[in-house]
């Protein structure tokens, strides 16, 4: 996913629109976002479903994409002194 920095929204948004898993898709724009890719913000609107989706067991919950996820991708990074 980090090397993913020059997709086409465009591109992105049909092949999401495509795709029949709903998870896939949260999964998707959920690392999208985490890992900064500019292209995300262009997005056009993506059926995301309805309801939580569990991705893992006794992870963290994304609020905005109704994921759970691993523990690694919510917490914040430790700051040097604190």
């Amino acid at each position: 996913m980090e090397g993913f920095t020059t997709l086409r929204p465009k591109l992105v948004s049909e092949l999401l629109e495509c795709c029949n898993s709903i998870k896939v898709k949260r999964l998707f724009l959920f690392l999208a976002e985490h890992y900064n890719h500019t292209w995300v913000r262009s997005i056009s609107k993506v059926d995301l479903g309805s309801g939580k989706r569990l991705v893992v067991k006794n992870g963290c919950f994304d609020r905005k994409y109704g994921i759970t996820v691993p523990k690694s991708f919510c917490e914040e990074p430790e700051v040097a002194g604190t």
